[in-house]
């Protein structure tokens, strides 16, 4: 297979008239000025298609349903509330259509990869499926069904908050102790659908998994990705402090080893310093800019973070809106309107949508443990087309052209996308998209006449 580009992202550079080679779902070859041959696949402009590094799929369900004042204030823990009740009614044929819908979505709006934060695992109630991996497996066949690139994050859930309070209501169905979680864990190992899939833990924050337990399956899983909820509400940071004796980040960075293969969710509510050590630690920020304004998180210390040259990446979290230019200009946005200034998320000099654009392909990339984040011979064929006549993008030199995108662009500019040389995304479809649609709502259709 090949893709003829007129334009391309080479690393941090632009080249014309490339010609990129793929074989068994990597880049085998990359050539620049040259003429497009009749088996091509030719596009406009070529980039490295980002990795979404967090995301709850069954979440995309809700969308719309929580968007009301109620008595009194509404906040993260008033919609955490609502979002309990609602998984509590899932199937598992239901979660596979909602996340086989997700993944769709994602690919039809440039990203190649997902980081499916896991932590639906039982039934209502809390009992196990007889096959205790059940609802990963659901998850492993939408990825199957629509080939994107899967790193599977199963969640460690054991307490109701962080004095180690017994599981309640919703949570029942996110249980488990160490040993079943590691069992889990192998279970899910063994069924992955891709030979590009990574499979991660995911010790769901301060609030659900305690010291101990932290540290043991840490010892059990020295290898793979490592992502953990950290900072994202204030009150979350005065109960961690009221109990543990430190902020969430600060404890994190003093009591585990924080490396490269870790990716700290949120990280909304940071201190200088803590912003310091995250940045120092190699560690991957894992932002979900329109899920945090959506559910009133606060501000990232954005400024700080990129001059400390803090690796970062972006996730769709709950789903509410599934946009990855939209995503990058949030991000930037808030800095914005915190700080009174424009241009935030760049160091020193440059382009804030080749900065805010290149960080996030490569921050996703290392946080997923996936072997992608730009065009480079080697890498795995993660890649996204994007239409360059569209009248937003047609007036903008190369060097402009990921302005045009982060900060002018509609959601409908990706003409092609392959996820490890999958070619998922053909003329703005999803190859799967006439089958995965209709499987939704007949999905929803029965869920909603269970209520």
């Amino acid at each position: 297979m090949s893709v003829y580009a007129k334009s391309a992202l080479l690393g941090p550079d632009w080249f014309n008239d490339v010609r990129v080679e793929i074989g068994d779902g990597r880049i085998v070859g990359v050539q620049t000025d040259v003429r497009a041959a009749p088996e091509d696949t030719q596009v406009g402009v070529l980039l490295p298609a980002l990795g979404n590094l967090h995301s709850h799929a069954f979440q995309r369900a809700m969308a719309g349903m929580t968007e009301m004042r109620a008595a009194g204030r509404e906040s993260f823990w008033t919609w955490r509330n609502l979002m309990y009740r609602f998984l509590d009614r899932l199937t598992p044929e239901q979660i596979e259509a909602i996340a086989a819908l997700v993944f769709l979505e994602m690919q039809e709006a440039g990203y190649a990869a997902v980081g499916e934060f896991h932590y639906v695992h039982h039934q209502p109630g809390g009992a196990p499926y007889d096959q205790l991996s059940e609802l990963s497996q659901r998850i492993f066949a939408a990825a199957d069904h629509t080939g994107i690139g899967l790193t599977h994050l199963p969640v460690l859930y054991t307490y109701g908050n962080v004095t180690q309070a017994p599981l309640t209501g919703g949570q029942l169905r996110f249980g488990n102790d160490v040993d079943r979680f590691l069992t889990l864990v192998e279970g899910c190992r063994a069924g992955l659908p891709h030979s590009d899939s990574e499979i991660g833990i995911a010790p769901h924050s301060l609030r659900a998994v305690s010291p101990a337990d932290l540290r043991r399956v840490l010892q059990a899983q020295p290898d793979g990705p490592v992502h953990i909820h950290i900072a994202e509400q204030l009150k979350e940071i005065d109960d961690v402090q009221a109990t543990l004796g430190q902020r969430p980040v600060a404890w994190l960075l003093d009591n585990a080893d924080v490396d490269a293969r870790w990716c700290l969710i949120h990280a909304t509510h940071m201190t200088d310093d803590e912003t310091h050590g995250l940045a120092r630690s190699g560690a991957v920020a894992g932002l979900c800019p329109i899920t945090e304004a959506n559910l009133g998180d606060g501000t990232f210390n954005g400024a700080r973070y990129i001059a400390e040259e803090g690796r970062f990446g972006i996730g769709s979290d709950s789903n509410v809106r599934i946009s990855l230019p939209e995503e990058l200009r949030t991000l930037e946005y808030s800095q914005r309107l915190r700080d009174h200034e424009r241009a935030v998320m760049v160091k020193d000099e440059g382009s804030v949508g080749h900065a805010l654009y290149t960080g996030a392909a490569r921050g996703g990339a290392q946080a997923l443990g996936r072997d992608s984040g730009e065009i480079a011979t080697g890498k795995l064929a993660d890649l996204v087309a994007i239409d360059r006549s569209h009248p937003t993008l047609c007036a903008l030199r190369d060097d402009q052209l990921l302005d045009g995108l982060c900060f002018a662009a509609p959601d409908r500019l990706v003409t092609d996308l392959w996820s490890a040389g999958r070619h998922t995304v053909q003329q703005g479809r999803h190859i799967a998209r006439d089958q995965i649609i209709p499987a939704y709502r007949s999905a929803i259709a029965g869920l909603l006449a269970s209520v």
